[in-house]
């Protein structure tokens, strides 16, 4: 995207901003503006979550607000027993697992927005390289209890669902605009409310717009940009009833464009010490280019004798192509000439077992490589999901017992379509050069697609101080890859092999609580955790756990705390193969990894310790500590890189011991400020136990970030935030290839208008 576009681009969304203020202060002085109410239609758990019969956690809109992150690793940060790997520092490919369940591309999490399915495709590539932007969501909901099974179809670790703007039933416009450090410039902006109505019937409508960019934080050895320019755009129509029979119908579309310069080239240990930005000349080409949509309709009804009613058809679509450094090869390549080269994974693994290659990646002045030494690749994928899903929900009294029954079906089919190929290029003082390219889908060409149908059946049970929550769901999956291979570009069927599996689960589960006087309450539950495995084996198993919780909760009017211990059996691990986890196998390969024992502990409170002074201010503080490890129960050889040769109580890598956040602010009506501390330990990239070997180890590290806002008037809020305030530099990961780091010290400025 060149400045024009970029300054054209800001002008635009600056217009819809004043635009949409225009509208709201037309209305600003009409007392029945008001927010519209919150409709959350198929998770349902911004009910109150102390009543739910496991663990469950709601970020609302308020706490959103606070830091207002557009990262949603650190927007997690708050929530025990999420575990996240940072990679990009900006969190536009986030790493989240659940209590140790696996964390690359949050594959091993069902990921919803909305309360539909959000991944590209989540049964046959559920690989998160889209995500939903947290910066347009009015709040996020993470389960990880029994009550995960209504969630599917990976019940193993839990499920995040993120619940975008509600259309408001009155007007109601927001404008957010904030700038920063790396040229960042940020906007989110909605304005919606009631259209018409008549006849028993209103007509409501939200437009809304998410913007931002940056240049990036990291350097470039021969200069360039290294951030990215998001756009994203939703809009909602919905039509409700206001007499007779409450329902309504609504209608969302949704379209978001990505273009970040980011690679998965990192650093050696040594140029890490020095100069931990940096980016080598090899990379300078790397760029993703995305587009995501998502078209959605739904039909809810809430009747007057306790049966109610939600039934949404989705379809979402997501077309990327990452053009990044794959592969060396200091003698040259030509075209179609296949893959040959070693991986940049590699060389950074060992770069004095390799030094040419290590010469080509850093690219120095004066150097000059042979012609297509320097493999770059069209990781080009097109992806979509799409299905029907409903839930019937039933409230009633039974043998003296009341019931809130849950009913829920999902049809639904995805496919990635993998298309892909090299280009060649010559290092050349420098600059790359391009010097040839393959035909397109000679690298990898095929098809994955998934056919499942999902139902579950869950029952809330409530006798006296009892709420007892039995459930069961029932998958079945068909997999299909048809592979085309690389000498068919064309596609046409020559060499097509074909490999079909289908796997049936049955997944139970049953949590309860029991509330004591005085705001205390016990709960325990256990549930089947279950995952599809992927497309590509024949006769390939799912992998399978026993998850167990038991935990306390207490609250009154000032104070809240909760500790859970939990303990996952899995009877068989599944490690899938991207090129985010490094390469050296198979894109797509899944390898088997026997029993894996997860243990953990979760604690979690929160004060408002102004209350017990009577002061005339708020001063909220917060923590959340999870510790968990996760064990290997079982020693074999595994030609996955993270695990390679795992011995019994081998630890999984990029899982840490200990984690905690902690927050401490002060706030009234007109000002406020807010500090958030977050420490994650030290983790190893490749299973093992004992000390980490210092070429495998990712160092513990804190970060503190700091916000402050400013109400000089009704409807405005002047903002300004400080990500990693003492500007610690560390590193977040061995993965993909080198060491990679954190975000460094960010201000950012903003203000918000909203009416």
């Amino acid at each position: 995207m060149t400045q024009l576009d970029g300054l054209a681009r800001r002008a635009l969304v600056t217009g819809v901003c004043a635009a949409a203020l225009a509208g709201a202060a037309a209305a600003a002085d009409d007392d029945s503006a008001a927010p519209g109410r919150e409709r959350i239609v198929v998770v349902g758990q911004a009910a109150d979550v102390a009543d739910i019969a496991g663990s469950a956690d709601l970020i609302d809109a308020e706490e959103l607000q606070v830091h207002a992150y557009e990262d949603i690793l650190r927007v997690l940060r708050v929530v025990p027993g999420v575990n996240i790997q940072e990679e990009d520092g900006f969190g536009l490919r986030p790493n989240i697992g659940l209590r140790g369940a696996g964390i690359d591309r949050s594959q091993k999490i069902t990921l919803m927005e909305d309360g539909v399915l959000a991944a590209p495709a989540p049964y046959a590539a559920p690989e998160a390289y889209y995500f939903p932007h947290v910066g347009r969501m009015q709040a996020v909901e993470v389960v990880k209890g029994a009550g995960a099974i209504k969630y599917g179809p990976r019940t193993q670790g839990g499920s995040i669902n993120l619940i975008s703007t509600a259309v408001p039933d009155t007007f109601r416009a927001l404008a957010d605009v904030r700038v920063g450090d790396h040229d960042s410039f940020r906007a989110h902006a909605f304005a919606g409310g009631e259209i018409a109505a008549a006849g028993g019937w209103a007509l409501d409508g939200l437009a809304e717009t998410y913007q931002s960019t940056s240049s990036g934080f990291k350097n470039l050895d021969n200069g360039g940009d290294t951030g990215f320019d998001i756009e994203d755009y939703v809009g909602k129509l919905r039509l409700r009833s206001t007499q007779g029979l409450d329902q309504a119908f609504e209608l969302k579309l949704q379209y978001s464009d990505e273009l970040s310069n980011e690679t998965y080239l990192g650093l050696t240990d040594a140029d890490f010490a020095a100069t931990p930005f940096r980016r080598y000349a090899a990379s300078q080409l790397d760029q993703l280019d995305a587009e995501h949509s998502e078209i959605s309709g739904g039909w809810f009804a809430d009747f007057d004798n306790g049966l109610d009613v939600g039934v949404v058809v989705y379809r979402t679509d997501f077309a990327r192509d990452w053009f990044k450094i794959d592969k060396v090869n200091p003698a040259g390549t030509a075209a179609d000439s296949g893959g040959a080269g070693v991986s940049i994974s590699a060389v950074l693994d060992d770069p004095g077992a390799d030094a040419a290659a290590f010469e080509i990646l850093r690219g120095a002045p004066g150097f000059v490589s042979a012609d297509g030494a320097v493999l770059l690749k069209h990781n080009n994928r097109d992806y979509y999901a799409q299905g029907v899903q409903a839930v019937l929900g039933y409230a009633t009294t039974f043998a003296g017992a009341a019931h809130d029954l849950d009913v829920g079906v999902r049809v639904h089919r995805d496919e990635m379509d993998r298309f892909q190929w090299y280009e060649r290029f010559r290092v050349d003082n420098g600059t790359l050069v391009r010097t040839g390219a393959d035909t397109p889908g000679t690298e990898s060409n095929r098809v994955d697609s998934a056919d499942a149908v999902a139902v579950y059946v869950q029952d809330t049970i409530t006798i006296g101080r009892w709420t007892v929550t039995p459930g069961v769901r029932f998958e079945t999956v068909d997999l299909r890859r048809e592979n085309f291979g690389g000498g068919d570009p064309a596609r046409t069927g020559a060499g097509l092999a074909v490999v079909d599996n289908s796997v049936d689960a049955l997944v139970p589960g049953i949590g309860a609580v029991y509330d004591f006087d005085a705001g205390w309450s016990a709960f325990a539950g256990v549930r089947k955790g279950f995952a599809p495995p992927a497309p590509g084996r024949a006769g390939a198993e799912p992998e399978e756990a026993t998850n167990w919780e038991a935990g306390v909760r207490w609250s009154d009017a000032l104070a809240r705390v909760e500790a859970v211990a939990f303990y996952n059996a899995y009877s068989n691990i599944l490690g899938s193969c991207t090129a985010s986890t490094g390469g050296g196998c198979d894109i797509g390969a899944q390898f088997d990894g026997g029993e894996v024992d997860v243990t953990g502990l979760e604690l979690s409170g929160g004060v408002d310790v102004a209350r017990f002074a009577d002061l005339p201010v708020s001063l909220p503080v917060s923590f959340a500590y999870t510790y968990t490890s996760a064990e290997f129960q079982n020693a074999f050889e595994s030609e996955f890189e993270p695990w390679g040769s795992v011995a019994v109580g081998d630890e999984l890598p990029y899982i840490p011991n200990h984690q905690l956040s902690a927050r401490f602010g002060v706030e009234t009506d007109r000002w406020g400020g807010d500090v958030a501390v977050s420490y994650v330990d030290a983790v190893r990239a490749v299973a093992g136990q004992g000390a980490i070997p210092p070429d495998q180890k990712i160092e513990d590290h804190v970060v503190t970030d700091m916000s402050a806002f400013v109400v000089p008037r009704d409807g405005v809020r002047l903002t300004a935030a400080v990500r990693n305030v003492f500007d610690d530099t560390y590193a977040v990961a061995r993965r993909p290839a080198g060491l990679r780091p954190g975000l460094p010290r960010t201000v950012l400025f903003g203000v918000t208008l909203d009416y």
